[in-house]
């Protein structure tokens, strides 16, 4: 082994990716217990693979190096766009939206690996447009660039999902230099367009925001579920009442406990210090994110690793949330927790990108002639 490559070992964050392990294992205990009685080997079969395709796509990204991806960013961008028209031309209907393709046995949400592909795109895309971003044309070729794939997603419709692409790729905009005065454009022209979201909200869309206001207003209905992930929550006090023995996870009070409420079943079973040892393991795995972000030696790096960032943030902040009550229902999963392999994946998929963008930043990377 070379010396160069022995000194890209040392510079790896296995700090981060033993992070990342840690929060897997640890959701793979709660879907054990999320769905017992339920086939939870199915589930954590399903979950395992993932888990292991995971490990091998951190390898493999490490290996080529994110520099390979940003310089076919083209390519990246269109494949995810095409893949978003496929949704919506031969995709499956779950729960009011048509977010899903179904291949044989392999059934997947494309939108997951978009994430991951925009990211990409945009981060290059604002390096290569970064001297002039707050130029009011150069924003305009950036935001348009960035939103053709937030309209297929909302054409779907992902309301919730859209949210997040909208939410990381306005904190990458503003990492890269943003002026002020752009984002309180942005607030004015979100505030004035309230009426009209509104009125294009389906009726159970509608439901999850009067139910954010006053959940008892339909309990048995569409408020039962915040309802009830509150009552889990509460029971489970401060240490719990032991895996595989909270009532409203083991009695089946509890609707998409291995999925969107996952959290409930955290808090029921393993209490505030089972939360809180989620809580700092998610706290780690962002501070080595921001560490890789700032010490980053070129923009498009930089901004990939904050827009990976913020889209973990707006689905840790806003899953826990909705779980407690605290903000409206929208059916974002817990990463590396909620039941899914597709998200699952695609969120090992960005560590493994992270770590890349960690050792360039060293001025190092797995090149073919290192």
């Amino acid at each position: 082994m070379s010396n160069k490559r022995k000194g890209l070992w040392k510079r790896f964050d296995f700090m981060l990716l033993f992070t990342v392990i840690l929060l897997c294992i640890y959701g793979l205990v709660i879907l054990s217990s999320a769905t017992a009685g339920e086939g939870s080997m199915g589930y954590l079969k399903t979950q395992g693979v993932a888990f292991i395709l995971g490990l091998v796509s951190i390898l493999m990204i490490v290996l080529i190096s994110y520099d390979t991806f940003g310089k076919f960013y083209i390519p990246v961008y269109i494949v995810c766009n095409i893949l978003l028209i496929a949704v919506l031309v031969m995709g499956d209907k779950t729960k009011g939206a048509q977010s899903w393709i179904s291949l044989g046995p392999v059934r997947f949400q494309p939108s997951e690996f978009v994430k991951i592909g925009v990211i990409i795109s945009v981060a290059k895309f604002i390096e290569k447009n970064h001297e002039k971003i707050n130029h009011f044309f150069t924003l305009i070729k950036i935001l348009s660039f960035a939103f053709i794939p937030v309209g297929l997603i909302l054409l779907q419709p992902d309301f919730g999902t859209a949210i997040v692409f909208v939410f990381f790729i306005f904190v990458m905009l503003f990492v890269a230099g943003l002026d002020w005065k752009y984002i309180l454009y942005a607030a004015i022209a979100g505030i004035i367009s309230l009426p009209i979201l509104w009125f294009s909200l389906d009726d159970y869309q509608k439901n999850r925001i009067f139910d954010f206001l006053d959940p008892t207003r339909d309990a048995m209905g569409s408020g039962y579920q915040v309802l009830q992930s509150k009552i889990a929550i509460g029971s489970g006090q401060v240490f719990g009442m032991g895996l595989y023995n909270g009532n409203q996870t083991q009695f089946g009070f509890l609707p998409e406990k291995h999925t969107d409420f996952i959290f409930s079943v955290i808090g029921e079973e393993l209490g505030l210090i089972g939360g809180l040892l989620l809580i700092l393991l998610y706290f780690l795995l962002l501070f080595r994110l921001i560490k890789i972000a700032r010490n980053s030696k070129d923009i498009c790096g930089s901004v990939m690793v904050v827009g990976i960032a913020a889209m973990l943030i707006f689905h840790i902040l806003e899953n826990v949330g909705m779980t407690m009550g605290l903000m409206p229902v929208t059916g974002i999963p817990l990463p590396f927790i909620s039941y899914g392999g597709t998200f699952l994946l695609s969120n090992m998929i960005c560590i493994g990108l992270v770590l890349s963008v960690g050792m360039k930043r060293e001025g190092l990377s797995f090149s073919r002639d290192a």
